[in-house]
């Protein structure tokens, strides 16, 4: 069947700005980071002859991407809350150089807010619900848009909403994304501060058992419930990356939480310890040291870890579902192994006060992992805490990013104010890396390794201009004020 030509599209925004469909929080980071974007590259891996352009990442301007966009019959945008108005922007510089152009947009924004991203301006044709693959293969297969599930659309100025579109059952049926990445993407551009350089991200599968209520991607597109590729499936894609690109020094499995299924987990640890390429995973901090031990044992080096906050109160609010004690014994476990973490910490999340942000800091340096990252909470329409937000009076619209795409305070509380939580995020970093014991950590193997010394020397420049980032008090609309109630 013939199709048209398709052009999957992160677009280009802010200097640094990871807002792509792999980014957890759209924005400019303390490190430049980039995620791959695993959520476009499945459906170009599915559309025949369709390209995938990675903007940001690649460093490709806004005249750059309208000359390869130009002869496109069909154009999917990836979208954000934070990178909306962007977005839409770019979508109309692309209608009025090719009036004839379909375009169309996805991305958390548009399950969540569909009406309000169509009337955002007459370029957009259509945005996609939850599910992207199948739909997007029938709009390249020029099905009629009023057949086709998981899309919003217009019909005579009116906005339409098809039938949501089911789940795969089965998704071992989603194609492999690796070969798009070789075709469209240099890996070389993809990079955090944690992992190693180069690095290549893996998604097994979908979904969230937990039900943290800040958290954006389980409420809006992935659901809570974990449904995953076969082992069989999981190791064949991990022992792909080193034949695709024999430099990728380590692998990461990017599902929420890749170690909610013990069984499954060990299962995949076991058979691919003997490929040799270290790896890394988003993991809940509660896995018991026998399946720890059967990770690190076959290779796992690293674990992404929601710690969220050092108040068992404010983790009672969240329903993170862990307790403090919990994540101690576990964190004794991952240094018992010597596992490295990369803690996560959220400041402004329900219940925040002046005491517990200190207590956030102190469990921090207690917990002492490898590296750490700290951010706001972002009210994103479609999480519980955003309508808590406003139903509360914490959050009336307030934007989510300045000028330079770096997250600021959106929430306020009564017991500490925006500018409080604002001013600790640069608290909280100096407190933790500026002590002799973490410095040392990262400049000891920086002695023995050229590479990792200039990576590292660069990052920390970047780290240092990060605070001057965070000053910038001009900033971007947020997309979705309509959507609150």
């Amino acid at each position: 069947m013939d199709v048209k030509k398709t052009l999957f599209l992160n677009a280009p925004s802010y200097e640094g700005f990871d807002g792509g469909a792999g980014a957890r929080y759209q924005n400019s980071r303390e490190i430049t980071s980039f995620w791959y974007p695993h959520w476009l590259a499945e459906p170009a891996a599915m559309v025949p002859g369709s390209k995938l352009i990675d903007a940001p990442p690649h460093g490709l301007s806004p005249e750059t991407v309208l000359a390869a966009a130009r002869d496109y019959e069909l154009v999917v945008i990836h979208t954000s809350t934070p990178g909306f108005r962007n977005d839409v922007r770019f979508a109309e510089a692309l209608k009025s150089q090719n009036p004839d152009q379909m375009i169309g947009l996805c991305g958390a924004q548009t399950v969540i807010c569909p009406d309000l991203s169509l009337e955002s301006s007459p370029a957009i044709d259509f945005v996609c619900g939850g599910e992207l693959v199948f739909t997007l293969l029938e709009v390249a297969q020029g099905r009629e848009l009023a057949d086709i599930a998981g899309l919003s659309w217009r019909r005579e100025g009116q906005v339409v909403h098809n039938p949501r579109r089911p789940e795969p059952p089965d998704l071992d049926v989603v194609p492999s994304v690796l070969d798009v990445y070789k075709r469209d993407l240099d890996i070389s551009k993809y990079f955090n501060g944690y992992m190693p350089h180069p690095y290549m991200s893996l998604y097994t599968g979908r979904g969230c058992r937990s039900k943290c209520t800040f958290c954006l991607w389980p409420q809006t597109i992935g659901g809570h419930d974990y449904r995953v590729q076969s082992v069989d499936r999981a190791v064949e894609e991990f022992q792909r990356v080193p034949q695709l690109w024999p430099e990728v020094k380590e692998i990461f499995f990017n599902d929420d939480t890749f170690t909610d299924n013990a069984a499954r987990t060990i299962a995949i640890a076991e058979r691919i310890g003997p490929v040799g390429v270290p790896w890394s995973a988003n993991a809940k901090p509660n896995v018991s040291y026998d399946t720890l031990r059967v990770m690190k044992e076959n290779g796992c080096r690293l674990l992404l870890v929601g710690f969220e906050s050092g108040n068992q109160q404010i983790l009672n609010n969240i329903r993170k579902g862990t307790r403090l004690d919990r994540i101690r014994e576990f964190v004794a476990h991952c240094k018992t192994l010597d596992l490295a973490i990369h803690g996560c910490f959220i400041f402004g999340l329900p219940g925040e006060t002046p005491e517990t942000i200190e207590e956030t800091i102190r469990f921090a340096k207690e917990m002492d992992p490898e590296s750490l990252q700290v951010s706001l909470a972002a009210p994103y329409p479609g999480t519980e805490m955003y309508q808590q937000a406003v139903d509360n009076g914490w959050f009336d619209g307030q934007p989510l990013l300045n000028a330079a795409g770096v997250q600021i305070p959106a929430i306020s509380y009564p017991a500490i104010s925006a500018e409080q939580m604002d001013a600790a995020v640069d608290r909280f970093y100096k407190q933790y890396y500026f002590r002799p014991r973490v410095i040392w950590r990262l400049v000891k193997p920086m002695l023995t390794d050229r590479d990792l010394r200039r990576r590292r020397l660069r990052e920390g420049r970047q780290f240092l201009g990060f605070f001057n980032k965070r000053k910038d008090k001009s900033t971007e609309t947020v997309a979705c004020e309509s959507c609150a109630g």
